[in-house]
């Protein structure tokens, strides 16, 4: 995760997932001992996941996002970062045990990873046959109104000269650009990733703090340029409908998921 962002803000301003993917995953995987969220972020997936699995390795690189982390029986939160070998990580999230992990999952973060890394221990742990792997994201094309499309696709170019890249081209693609060197299940596959759809009800306030969560945002703000200025506030604000309409955002999400080929 970009160390730009505000964590705090982050949390209050993202949407949720679907418990439906949970249970679609599970639904896939052989058997439901254990799985391991990787980019864990404060727990939001390994709680989901929680529901169909006997036990939760929930893993992030920031400390600061772990401690806002949701406790749940089911799930242990550690800290990963990048210093630790290969070895290291198959210990910690198998207990040494190679081929144990039924499911791994990855939300909105796997364009941040050291992707053949993270695939060779993905490799060594995932349970064979049977573990199921699943990375998942959205980005910044979500529709609310026409009116207010128009404004956001204009706030949305302005943004482009402060991603950072290449990670975030496999983001702002869709995940179409994402190496995914696995065997498909039916949820996507690698340069065809599954369309999903994702809603938020929020007033105008709480789609203002997830757009300063942007990672993009943060970056143009480090460089000395406010993106969310008072005028483009106000232009998005109008378009919006007024500051207090609560309105529903239909985020476009996309979804790779599959197994270790043979």
């Amino acid at each position: 995760m970009s160390g730009v962002y505000e964590a705090d803000i982050y949390l209050d301003a993202r949407p949720t997932y679907p418990a439906d993917w949970y249970s679609k995953l599970a639904a896939l995987s052989h058997h439901h001992h254990l799985a391991w969220d990787a980019g864990t972020g404060n727990g939001q997936a390994a709680i989901g996941i929680a529901e169909h699995y006997e036990r939760v390795v929930a893993t992030d690189v920031s400390e600061t996002m772990l401690n806002l982390g949701k406790p749940h029986p089911k799930v242990t939160y550690h800290h990963t970062p990048p210093s630790m070998t290969d070895d290291e990580m198959v210990n910690l999230i198998g207990g040494g045990e190679e081929n144990s992990v039924d499911l791994i999952t990855v939300a909105t973060a796997v364009h941040w990873f050291d992707l053949p890394r993270f695939y060779a221990i993905a490799n060594r742990l995932l349970r064979k046959p049977g573990g199921i792997i699943a990375v998942w994201s959205y980005n910044t094309d979500m529709v609310v109104s026409p009116e207010f499309d128009s404004v956001m696709t204009r706030f949305n170019e302005e943004t482009m000269p402060y991603y950072k890249f290449p990670e975030c081209q496999h983001f702002l693609s869709g995940y179409k650009t994402l190496p995914f060197p696995f065997e498909s299940v039916g949820l996507g596959s690698e340069g065809k990733p599954m369309e999903l759809e994702m809603k938020r009800t929020v007033s105008f306030e709480g789609f203002l703090r997830m757009l300063r969560s942007w990672s993009a945002v943060g970056a143009a703000k480090e460089k000395g340029v406010d993106l969310l200025s008072e005028n483009a506030v106000k232009e998005l604000e109008t378009a919006w409908g007024g500051s207090e309409l609560v309105r529903t955002i239909v985020y476009k999400t996309f979804m790779l998921a599959g197994t270790v080929k043979n």
